[in-house]
Formats: C-alpha cells, structure tokens, sequence
C-alpha cells in the first residue's frame, strides 16, 4: 500500500518540525521542568499563530477542516520535540462538538478555532478497570452529574472538557463546564510535566445539549487512538535516534557499544516494532479520512503503540546504564512521554481482549480485498 504523503501533507509536516524543534531544545526542555507550568503557553500561542491548533476543526467554525492524516504529521512533529500543548484533545474535542453538537455549540467551536478557547477532553474510563466514574441520572426535566474522573488533561486551564458519563441508555459523551457550581477540580501534574485534575462532581445540573449522542464516543475514541499513537510514533523515532547515536559513541572494552551483536539485535527490534506502528498507523488514519469503519483497525493500533512504547523505552533505558536515570540527561522525558501515552491508550491486555472480542464476532476484517469498499482496488 502506498502511504505517501501529498506536497500539502509534507509541508505541514516541515512547518510543524520547525515550530517544535526550534522551541524545544534540551535547555528549554530542562528549564521547563524546573516552572511547574501545566503547559508551554509560548509554544501554545505560536500554535495559534500558525494555525496548528484548528487543523481538524471544520473550516464553517474557523479551522482548516483537514483529516487525521494531517493531524497525524502534526503530532508525529510534536512528540518527537516532546512539546508541551494540548493539539490533539483541544483539536479533537472541538471536531466533536462540530460533528455532534453543531447547533448547540457553534460559538463554543468557533472560539476554539480562534484560539479564544481551550477544549480538553478525557476518555479515560473506555480502558478503566473500574469502568466510567460518572453517572448521569434524570430528575424530573434536568440531569444530574455525580461521581468522578481522575487525570483529565489541563482541565483547570480549559474553558470545557468532554468526559465520559454512564446514563441509562449507555455511555455518553458530555460537555462540562470545569467552573461550574459542584464540580471540585483536585490539579496534579502528569509525570511527563503536562497539568492535569481530578474531577469530582457533586450533583452538576447538566442540560440536555450538554449530552452528545452515544455515536459520539466510538467517533472520537477512534481518532483519539489514531492521535495518541501519532505522537507515540514520533516519541518513540526520536528516542531510538537518540540512542542509537548514543551506543555509537560509547565505548567499552575499546570499542563501541553499537558494535555488540546484543545492542544491534535490541535496536534492530525497536526499530521493527516502530516500523508496524508505522503501517499500522497510517492505515487507521486513511481509513478515519475515508469514513470506513475501523474498529478493529483502532484496536490493533493502540496495541502496537503500547506494546512499541514499551519496548524501545526500555531498551533504550538499558543500553544507556546508569546515564538514563540522571534528569539532566535529556533521553529521561522520552520514557516519561512513553508512560503518559500508554495509559491514555489502555493496557495491551486489556486492548487484547477487547480485539478477540471483536474478531469472535466479525468474521472479515477490514482490509480484506472481498470487502466492497476495496472493489476498486481488486
């Protein structure tokens, strides 16, 4: 399959390089690190400015209205600089709103593209233990909002969140106001340095536009997936260059390390595992920009991000020794990116089960020829 990129594509994707790499340089990674800022407001602003911030938002509300695969080349930039802005939950949750929730939320959306607004989202309950946190009961005419979501991104700084919330037709997606009466915010830091909060609501009035069609939450988790494993991609390519440089210079016994059969096989399966996530990757994202349905698809991409975060993480951890755990050596934060996205995504296992659940009930997969949606392609 041919995955190329268009001229329009790879010249986002060179802007996008040079906003983050010109930013984010390992002295200002460090002095970052030292601020306890929930998130780099500069680079947030020249976002802005460059328009990288309302790329997927639809061009009726103010964006550019592209498709994941520009968002893909974006975010694929951010996490190799490891840049701290919310592109992807600001973007996705007002492509969601649009999608969803147009008539109810149109100023709302068009504030978000101008930058005015910052949207967040949390999908976290979809890959839980514990299952969704929030429950959405009727009384009389209104709804009420109990219960609460741990780690939602930059959810003081947002003027809106989307949040999970179990009502008694099934889960919904609904628009919180982070500032309003009986939601308590408890603000904690990701280990990667990015802000977030606990959300606690104690009986939020909630309106009927504020709840998004169950439809909503499969849409969005698909491309949340598909945004994720983008900066996973980008998180992880960075690191394996990074260390390969490293054990080509480091010398032991007199000679390099990168020289071991044992530090070539670790990096050779690094660069493997990045290679399927590639692929895989680039797929999902295709699909999501040609409306075909890419459940399985999503699944197997979130495995592949987590099982290859995993992996060169640690392997490059290892050969690095005693250098990898000192936090004035850069290559540190490449693992902590590694940590965040995983539990964005949800455990391997748990993604495991949910595919095998999905392949016992659907007897063709997606990319099979037979299907017709790939008639034109036989």
């Amino acid at each position: 399959m041919d995955f190329s990129l268009s001229e329009d594509q790879r010249a986002i994707a060179e802007m996008a390089g040079s906003v983050f790499s010109d930013y984010c340089t390992d002295e200002r990674m460090r002095a970052f690190d030292l601020e306890g800022q929930p998130f780099m407001a500069e680079l947030w602003q020249t976002c802005i400015e460059t328009g990288l911030h309302a790329l997927a938002i639809p061009e009726a509300f103010g964006g550019s209205g592209m498709g994941m695969t520009d968002l893909h080349c974006v975010l694929r930039a951010q996490g190799t600089a490891l840049g701290h802005v919310p592109l992807w939950q600001h973007q996705l949750a007002a492509a969601c709103l649009a999608r969803f929730a147009a008539d109810s939320h149109g100023d709302l959306i068009a504030s978000a593209a101008r930058g005015e607004q910052l949207l967040s989202l949390s999908l976290n309950g979809l890959s839980s233990s514990h299952g969704i946190g929030l429950q959405l009961d009727q009384h009389d005419d209104y709804l009420l909002l109990n219960g609460s979501v741990g780690a939602v991104d930059l959810a003081a700084q947002a003027g809106a969140v989307l949040v999970l919330a179990q009502g008694d037709d099934g889960v919904h997606l609904v628009l919180l106001d982070p500032l309003a009466e009986g939601v308590e915010l408890v603000s904690a830091t990701w280990n990667h340095g990015l802000g977030a909060a606990d959300v606690h609501c104690h009986g939020v009035c909630i309106k009927a536009d504020q709840v998004l069609p169950a439809q909503a939450v499969g849409w969005l988790e698909q491309r949340a997936v598909a945004a994720a494993a983008s900066l996973q991609l980008g998180v992880s390519e960075e690191q394996l260059r990074r260390t390969v440089a490293y054990v080509s210079e480091r010398v032991q016994f007199d000679r390099p390390i990168g020289s071991f059969q044992a530090v070539q096989m670790g990096m050779a399966d690094a660069h493997i595992a990045l290679e399927a996530l590639r692929s895989a990757l680039c797929q999902l994202c295709y699909r999501l920009d040609s409306a075909l349905a890419c459940e399985a698809e999503a699944l197997s991409v979130r495995y592949l991000s987590t099982e290859a975060a995993h992996l060169v993480g640690h392997r490059a951890q290892h050969v690095h020794g005693g250098i990898g755990v000192d936090l004035t050596y850069p290559i540190h934060r490449f693992l902590y990116w590694s940590r965040y996205l995983s539990l964005v995504l949800g455990g391997s296992a748990a993604t495991l089960e949910r595919l095998g659940d999905w392949l016992a009930n659907n007897d063709t997969l997606g990319w099979k020829y037979d299907l017709d949606e790939n008639q034109s392609i036989c």
